[in-house]
């Protein structure tokens, strides 16, 4: 009987297992119910077993509703809301600044974060006193539209968000993978977030109408209380869904990345024959220089997140090439505008807006050079897919640590 069943007969080779399998796999299964119960002592026809009849035990209602983590997430979302409300309420009254609302979100999501990886002390210590020190020195700024305090608050949300990426690798901070991994949960999260704010939009719109029905407004009110607490809490909710490996964002995500990366290739190509067409000039018109920039770091933006989201495992297809015809596009803008803030700046001399905005395009135009040249090994096949997003997440203090020389500093310079 043994020569008969095709999956006794090669049990010693795995990759005629394979092949059998992929050829036929409901054939193939009924050949391993006979050949398992002939042989159920062998260890190569047990690890088969687990393939074909693995079932995922699910877990009751009851013990998901008391997991650890969804409690944590909970009693921080509901902090979120309120924190969220309450420094809301301080704003109205024009006692603090706009910008502390990331406080009522970034702080929440750490905090998620640690209780979710459970970090050593001195990552936690590390957290705490730069977000406790962040908090103070914001709002010992006075409250003035000077461009040297307008930029600390621009700023200072990126240093945080660095802050948050150090609570999602905890003791790994230092790995590029768990960079990689925090860049990836960025992407869902964005995703994530957007669908469920569409979803309290539509949620918004429905409430207020049926008050209306009967007579009353409570727009106010349902903004000010209702919707920023639910803004803030959905945050955590939505790291919380992400950190639980939902399929939703993580199988969205590549795909809008490899539908936008050509669409944004494409639009910026006519736009910059366009504005050639009309002679704008970014070294003159300042409005223009800043627009520029604005479409820099938007398609820096999407370039990192289609790198990003590109499995290291991929073989190269035509995303590659678009990916990297984007990254000479961006380069090639970043240099013009490094060109227009220098002359600007030998002009006119130093204001704290253009020293940031020169800093910033440095950073940026290093970095896309690092990247190109990653790629480009990787399309000359001298090089692995891992190169290329070594050369985002490597990078990513470097961002951290500008933003933070910013917020801090220029103040102080200025």
């Amino acid at each position: 009987m043994d020569n008969t069943n095709p999956i006794l007969e090669h049990m010693d080779h795995p990759h005629e297992l394979e092949r059998l399998f992929r050829k036929n796999p409901e054939a193939f299964q009924q050949a391993f119910s006979i050949a398992w119960e002939q042989r159920p002592d062998s260890q190569i026809l047990a690890v088969w077993h687990e393939r074909l009849f693995f079932t995922e035990a699910e877990p009751s209602p009851k013990a998901s509703l008391l997991r650890k983590d969804f409690i944590s997430m909970g009693i921080l979302a509901i902090l979120a809301g309120i924190c969220s409300r309450i420094i809301l309420l301080f704003v109205e009254r024009q006692a603090i600044a706009p910008i502390n609302l990331v406080f009522g979100i970034l702080p929440f999501m750490a905090a998620y974060f640690v209780t979710h990886k459970a970090p050593n002390k001195k990552v936690v210590y590390v957290l705490a006193s730069l977000f406790l020190l962040s908090v103070i020195y914001l709002n010992a700024l006075p409250l003035e539209m000077k461009d040297d305090i307008l930029l600390a608050y621009l700023h200072l949300p990126v240093f945080l968000w660095v802050l948050v990426g150090l609570a999602f690798t905890g003791n790994e901070y230092g790995k590029g993978s768990a960079r990689l991994a925090y860049l990836k949960f960025n992407g869902e999260f964005g995703i994530l977030y957007a669908c469920m704010a569409l979803c309290g939009m539509l949620l918004t719109g429905l409430t207020l109408q049926l008050f209306r029905f009967v007579g009353e407004d409570v727009t106010e009110f349902y903004f000010e209380n209702v919707v920023s607490f639910g803004a803030a809490a959905l945050a955590i909710l939505a790291a919380y869904l992400i950190s639980r490996n939902l399929k939703l964002a993580k199988n969205i995500a590549p795909y809008i990345a490899k539908i936008f990366s050509p669409l944004v290739l494409a639009t910026l190509v006519v736009y910059l024959i366009m504005v050639m067409g009309i002679g704008k000039n970014p070294f003159v018109d300042r409005d223009f220089l800043l627009v520029f920039n604005g479409i820099l770091l938007c398609v820096l933006t999407v370039t990192i997140f289609s790198i990003t989201e590109r499995g290291t495992g991929e073989r190269k297809n035509v995303s590659d090439f678009i990916h990297f015809a984007l990254i000479v596009l961006t380069l090639i803008i970043d240099s013009v505008a490094l060109l227009a803030i220098a002359f600007r700046l030998t002009s006119y001399g130093i204001t704290p807006n253009r020293l940031a905005v020169l800093g910033l395009n440095v950073l940026i135009w290093a970095n896309l050079i690092w990247i190109m040249r990653s790629y480009m090994l990787y399309l000359r096949n001298k090089t692995g897919a891992a190169t290329i997003q070594d050369s985002v997440t490597n990078y990513l203090p470097v961002y951290g640590i500008w933003a933070a020389f910013v917020a801090f500093a220029f103040p102080f310079i200025f």
